[in-house]
C-alpha cells in the first residue's frame, strides 16, 4: 500500500481519536492526555497510538488502563468518522520522547549556568 496513504490514514487517525478522547470518552480515570502520533503497518491492520499523559507514574497507568479498557468503543468510533473497510487494531503506547526532551534541555541549562554536579 502506499506510504502517502499510511501517513494520510495515521494523520487522520491522530486527529479523530483526539478529539474523541477530549469531547466523548468520559472514564474519570483519564487525565490530561494528548494524542501525539499513530504509526499505521502498510496493511493498516494495527495503529500504534503514542500518547502524552501529564500526571505521576501511577495516573499514567490508570489511563494506560482506562484506554485498553475502552479500546473497543474507541476503534468503533474511528471507524465510524473514518470510512475504511477495516478499522485497524489500536495499540496504547506511551510517548517518551517529550519528557527526554525535557531532560536534556535542563541538563544543557545546568550546563550553561556554570553548575559542576549535573
Amino acid at each position: 500500500m502506499s506510504k502517502i496513504r499510511v501517513g494520510r490514514v495515521g494523520e487522520q487517525i491522530k486527529k479523530e481519536l483526539s478529539i474523541i478522547l477530549q469531547t466523548e470518552f468520559k472514564d474519570p480515570r483519564i487525565g490530561f492526555v494528548t494524542v501525539t502520533g499513530v504509526d499505521v503497518t502498510n496493511d493498516l491492520s494495527q495503529a500504534k497510538v503514542y500518547l502524552s499523559v501529564l500526571g505521576s507514574d501511577e495516573q499514567k497507568e490508570e489511563t494506560l488502563r482506562a484506554l485498553a479498557q475502552g479500546k473497543g468503543f474507541l476503534r468503533s468510533e474511528v471507524g465510524r468518522r473514518i470510512r475504511l473497510r477495516h478499522t485497524p487494531e489500536l495499540i496504547f503506547k506511551f510517548d517518551t520522547s517529550i519528557e527526554y526532551g525535557s531532560k536534556i534541555e535542563d541538563l544543557l541549562h545546568k550546563i550553561n549556568s556554570g553548575e559542576t554536579n549535573v
